[in-house]
């Protein structure tokens, strides 16, 4: 008997389960028939490369973090392998504004901890004062996590209560917040960097915690040797862009599956027979393991019909985003040397949040004579910027490029790529948001899945390996009742 399986939203996480299924089904010889309903026209969710005239410039993401291994094993899957290209290693210093400069990232620091003292007491983004109160984590008390997930709290309480205010505000936010486009202390501390509770709990300091970690990474075998196609780059992404990972799934699963782009569930209930059915404006289609990949607010009243516990996924806010991307001739702009980019923190009240410096991070993207920046507008609270036209948007970022870089040139063309409602914010509690919807999804609907960056972690290798968990699990169910 052929089970019939439904995927809902073709993002990252729908085609990799899709390709994870496809895999695993024929490795087994199990009969599938996968359908994937993708909403929108496009596949590949926030993963958007523009290629033109010479330029890759990316709308979303610019890279995968190598040391999560989902990404590149899906790679090296697809055969992608020989397109991998890592960071430039002359890239690698990165900035914080304060005060209307930049100034160098700390050094001998780990997401911000200090993990070498004499490095971290020579940086000149935090006062003395503030460097003498940040290793005050060293000497105080560590309160204990009988029951984590009980104890949830915001990742910036964490943080001001082992380092203070000052690292918080001009380091930890832009560095660590700036990944969720959130507001540091509102974000979920174990739902964004568990490592951080667990640091405090086992060693009694963030500091002793992050260095006891760097020695194991040293220790044990090398990412590299795991894929020398990263080298020891921390990122990495694709020689023609990220989307030529979209497009490889997209060719591969063309055939096996049914693809269908523009369409939208309108609802999903469970029949007499254990079986379900999604209602789409093209007609009714059956499943009996569903996967539902889409984002908190779409899968909100698609689930609440099988548990009323889903209501609570739209509880999860998502924050407005923006990228701009501007190519300059290379004589008209003068860079920081060694730079990947800078990041500004809240407090400086600049319209942009982060700046990269793409034609230096990837020098493969631009063509020779160009320099291009990519700019980054709206995050958690500060969303007013994306009410902008285009031109004005623009031109704001313009302003702050001249304040900040002193770069007064025009652009020789400029790229804006909007992100409504994009960026998932996880708030204190959201695991156990997740978990407990999950839970009740078992129980009451066995076979729906949930997967996808609302829910689980929102990078790419992230939203790869949440698709491939779920594509288990759903072999796994149907294999339990022989489909």
């Amino acid at each position: 008997m052929t089970a019939r399986i439904v995927i809902l939203g073709g993002g990252i996480t729908g085609l990799a389960a899709a390709f994870a299924i496809k895999e695993r089904s024929e490795a087994d010889g199990l009969a599938v028939r996968c359908t994937v309903l993708e909403a929108s026209p496009q596949w590949g969710g926030k993963i958007e490369t523009h290629r033109e005239a010479g330029f890759i410039l990316e709308g979303g993401p610019d890279s995968l973090l190598a040391r999560k291994p989902a990404g590149l094993q899906l790679i090296r899957r697809l055969g992608l392998e020989a397109e991998v290209v890592p960071m430039d290693p002359g890239a690698h210093r990165t900035w914080i504004v304060r005060g209307g400069k930049l100034v160098p990232m700390p050094h001998g620091t780990s997401m911000g901890i200090p993990v070498d003292i004499p490095a971290f007491l020579r940086n000149q983004l935090i006062s003395a004062r503030g460097k003498a109160r940040a290793l005050m984590d060293l000497c105080l008390p560590a309160p204990g996590r009988a029951e984590p997930e009980a104890n949830d709290e915001a990742l910036g309480a964490l943080l001001r209560r082992r380092f203070g205010d000052e690292m918080v505000d001009w380091l930890f936010e832009p560095l660590l917040a700036g990944i969720y486009a959130g507001a540091i202390d509102e974000l979920s501390l174990l739902a964004t960097f568990p490592q951080l509770a667990r640091y405090e709990t086992e060693h009694g300091s963030l500091i002793r915690g992050a260095a006891a970690e760097r020695q194991r990474q040293l220790r044990d075998v090398p990412a590299a040797a795991a894929h020398p196609a990263s080298g020891r780059s921390a990122f990495v992404t694709l020689r023609s862009g990220l989307r030529t990972l979209v497009e490889r799934l997209y060719d591969v699963l063309y055939e096996w599956a049914d693809l269908q782009p523009g369409t939208r569930a309108q609802s999903l209930v469970r029949a007499a027979d254990g079986s379900y059915r999604i209602r789409t404006e093209r007609g009714e289609i059956v499943a009996d393991a569903v996967l539902v990949t889409t984002p908190a607010g779409a899968a909100a009243p698609l689930l609440s019909a099988l548990t009323p516990t889903a209501q609570r996924l739209a509880r999860i806010r998502y924050v407005s985003t923006a990228t701009v991307a501007l190519a300059y001739p290379a004589d008209q702009v003068r860079l920081p040397a060694h730079g990947s980019g800078f990041l500004v923190p809240r407090a400086e009240g600049a319209y942009i949040s982060a700046c990269t410096f793409v034609s230096s991070k990837w020098p493969h993207t631009t063509p020779a004579g160009y320099v291009v920046l990519r700019c980054y507008v709206g995050r958690a609270g500060q969303e007013e910027g994306l009410a902008d036209s285009d031109a004005a948007m623009v031109r704001r970022v313009r302003e702050d490029l001249e304040r900040l870089l002193g770069v007064t040139a025009w652009p020789w063309f400029h790229r804006v790529v909007r992100w409504p409602h994009a960026m998932p914010q996880y708030a204190v509690g959201h695991r156990r948001l997740v978990a407990e919807v999950e839970q009740d999804l078992a129980r009451t609907a066995p076979g729906v899945f949930l997967a996808g960056g609302g829910y689980h972690g929102v990078g790419i290798p992230d939203c790869i390996a949440a698709g491939e968990r779920a594509a288990q699990a759903i072999l796994s169910h149907l294999a339990a009742r022989q489909v």
